[in-house]
């Protein structure tokens, strides 16, 4: 399956500010990947005034416009100052800030969010802008969690779900490349899913167990032959809780590679995230990157 969006290496890095520390982080870290792709940065500051002109005074209007104007350029100075050699934009919408994002992102290319904005009450969660961009976006989107104080790994870390997983393993193999990094790849199967809640009864545990296995060397043995420089790992696991375990695996990497699924419902593809790619956006110890699953392909739910 070919991509629908650009790889890594030529993808411009879109990013989203709201006055928040989380976005400011996201921002310094966003920049950080341009330079590795040597690419410009684009940030966004979706002000959606053009929403809330009929029921806020012009006053208020012109405020939120200065302030979002004086932000974008704070963090512009900022960026700059850290990565001298970078080309910085910066953009002031009227729109609302998921829409300013997924429009630029279909422009530029990959978007980046900090793990929480200005309305969020906990740490731990993933902000409304947030989920709902990773949730509807049609291009990369990462999430930016785990990045203070952390000491680069040299490990990322994908989730490969099946065979049609084999673009999203590509993806993370490339951005191990530009991490100068090794690339764990992961499968892990809910073994409830697939024997049932009484497993000490399932005498073919072994066999099931061995076709997971045999998923992900299929998927490992090309991504090594398509990447023989690349230093590749690969394991399958089983477990009660396949986001558990990707959690835990993401303490142990500086990025971690996964297919954004969406939900169809009874009236088709509805914006919402498949349960562990929740989890992983709202617990992780590393940036999230989420790649879209885009037309009839769903795959399995684990």
């Amino acid at each position: 399956m070919e991509s629908a969006f650009r790889t890594p290496d030529t993808s411009s890095v879109v990013v989203g500010v709201d006055g928040s520390q989380p976005a400011r982080v996201a921002a310094l870290w966003a920049a950080k990947e341009a330079v590795r792709r040597d690419r410009p940065l684009h940030i966004v500051f979706g002000a959606d005034t053009d929403g809330r002109a009929l029921y806020v005074s012009a006053e208020t209007i012109e405020r939120v416009r200065f302030n979002g104007r004086e932000l974008l350029d704070d963090t512009a100075k900022a960026v700059s100052a850290e990565h001298p050699g970078l080309t910085v934009t910066t953009e002031f919408s009227r729109a609302d800030a998921v829409n300013s994002l997924h429009r630029a992102g279909g422009l530029h290319g990959t978007i980046v969010v900090g793990n929480r904005g200005l309305g969020g009450f906990n740490s731990l969660m993933l902000g409304s802008v947030g989920l709902d961009t990773a949730a509807m976006a049609t291009t990369p989107v990462i999430v930016v969690r785990g990045v203070d104080g952390a000491e680069e790994t040299g490990t990322v870390a994908a989730a490969v779900r099946d065979e049609h997983d084999l673009l999203i393993a590509r993806y993370a193999a490339r951005e191990a490349e530009l991490h100068k990094a090794s690339l764990r790849l992961l499968h892990v199967w809910n073994v409830l899913e697939s024997v049932g809640e009484v497993v000490s009864m399932i005498d073919g545990i072994d066999e099931i167990a061995a076709g997971h296995a045999e998923t992900l060397r299929a998927v490992t043995d090309v991504i090594r032959e398509e990447f023989p420089d690349l230093d590749v790992q690969a394991h399958a696991e089983k477990s009660v809780s396949v986001a558990g375990v990707l959690v835990e695996a993401s303490r142990h990497a500086d990025l971690l590679v996964m297919g954004g699924r969406r939900v169809p419902g009874a009236l088709g593809i509805t914006p919402n995230l498949g349960k562990s790619t929740h989890s992983l956006v709202h617990h992780a110890h590393c940036p999230v990157l989420l790649i879209p699953r885009t037309g009839s392909d769903f795959g399995s739910h684990s």
